[in-house]
């Protein structure tokens, strides 16, 4: 066995249980965005593998677009600042935005994105993550689309880190205590 893998408690979901979920998102959302030629803002980076499995699945016209934001640090407990390091590119303006984000934990961050993207003018603006721990919410977060809910463990792979490693696994994983503390 590999390091990465020793350092996991448990396998919250493996790879095909992730795929199996995306490809009903993926369903779903080119039904609900049918004609309205979405633009998919990924939160960087956690959520790139997420975005581009879900996009696969969608059969409809979408743009895509990236934002970076920071409320970790080197933690792994979110700040509840949350810092824009790369803003969307795109003219936004009367078209419906689809967050897609890996995560939520406090929502500190969900909030903070939607709050900020309103502010220019879109049609619309939804989120779509792939994990939410809603024990672990400070502030209400609606959420359109979710892939799975969890309790409140530290999980790594499938994009989701821990000091940018672990990201590369095909599952999603418990890290063991030791690990990060």
């Amino acid at each position: 066995m590999d390091t990465m893998n020793c350092n996991l408690s448990a396998v919250l979901f493996d790879e095909g249980t992730i795929q199996k979920r995306i490809r009903e998102l993926g369903a779903e959302l080119s039904t609900e965005y049918t004609h309205k030629n979405p633009i998919l803002v990924c939160i960087l980076k956690g959520a790139v593998t997420f975005m581009t499995d879900l996009m696969r699945h969608m059969t409809i016209p979408l743009e895509i677009d990236f934002m970076s934001i920071s409320s970790y640090g080197e933690s792994t407990i979110s700040s509840g600042v949350v810092k824009i390091r790369k803003d969307i590119d795109s003219d936004i303006a009367d078209r419906h935005i689809l967050i897609i984000e890996d995560i939520v934990d406090s929502g500190l961050s969900l909030h903070y994105l939607k709050e900020y993207l309103i502010k220019h003018k879109p049609a619309s603006v939804k989120t779509c993550v792939l994990l939410d721990k809603p024990t672990a919410h400070k502030v209400p977060v609606d959420i359109e689309y979710k892939g799975f809910e969890i309790e409140n463990e530290f999980v790594v792979g499938y994009g989701l880190d821990y000091a940018e490693k672990y990201r590369n696994l095909p599952y999603i994983g418990i890290l063991k205590e030791e690990v990060y503390i």
